[in-house]
């Protein structure tokens, strides 16, 4: 199980940041951090705060239980008692994912973001219904970035909006408009790239882009 430090560490390099990117998040710097991971320096709570929000399981660093490990279900199947902790949000590498009939099988399962569950509570989101993906390419520009991780709302699939897509073998995060006639209008928010009108039968939403990890857009 290891220390309150060890399991910062962990999941620190869970969420795939160095001691600088993540203190940066937090708001301290990358000898603070060090301190905290090697047990020199208890965290304080405005820090153990911030580093919920950006998916770090402040219940297990503390006393080494994962959040919602044990316990009945209540609401949308969040463990009664763990209301003030955080819930997993299984993360996909969008490319692993691709490809007809592999579609969030656990075996592509990259890691594990944990949100806070009020987040899940105030948007009135399942957050059984809640998968993350990591982008590829930079045909969303700003607004979806390269390697950037994006939770995906699989109970939201009605345009418009931003939405993970299945084309043939091909998953794509796109702007997504309708225009008259029934058609779909695919938007990518880099003008680089070129609009495509498709028809609804060609195309499959598997949900609509909710929040971005650490942020909402």
């Amino acid at each position: 199980m290891g220390t309150p430090g060890d399991r910062l560490r962990e999941q620190r390099d869970r969420l795939g940041h160095s001691q600088t990117s993540f203190g940066e998040l937090v708001g301290v710097t990358k000898k603070t951090q060090m301190l905290y991971e090697s047990n020199q320096r208890l965290p304080k709570s405005d820090y153990l705060i911030a580093a919920a929000e950006h998916g770090v399981d402040i219940q297990y660093v503390l006393t080494g239980e994962v959040t919602g490990k044990t316990g009945d279900s209540g609401e949308f199947g969040i463990p009664n008692g763990s209301l003030q902790g955080t819930l997993p949000v299984p993360m996909y590498d969008i490319e692993a994912a691709a490809g007809a009939g592999r579609l969030f099988d656990a075996e592509m399962i990259e890691s594990t973001f944990y949100l806070p569950v009020e987040l899940f509570q105030a948007d009135a989101v399942d957050p059984a219904q809640v998968v993350g993906v990591t982008a590829r390419g930079d045909s969303m520009g700003d607004t979806i970035r390269d390697h950037e991780q994006v939770l995906v709302n699989r109970a939201r699939r009605t345009p418009d909006g931003v939405f993970l897509l299945r084309m043939g073998d091909e998953l794509r995060l796109k702007r997504v408009q309708r225009v008259a006639g029934g058609a779909w209008i695919l938007i990518s928010d880099n003008p680089a790239y070129e609009r495509e009108l498709v028809q609804p039968e060609d195309v499959e939403i598997i949900g609509q882009a909710w929040r971005k990890v650490g942020r909402v857009f």
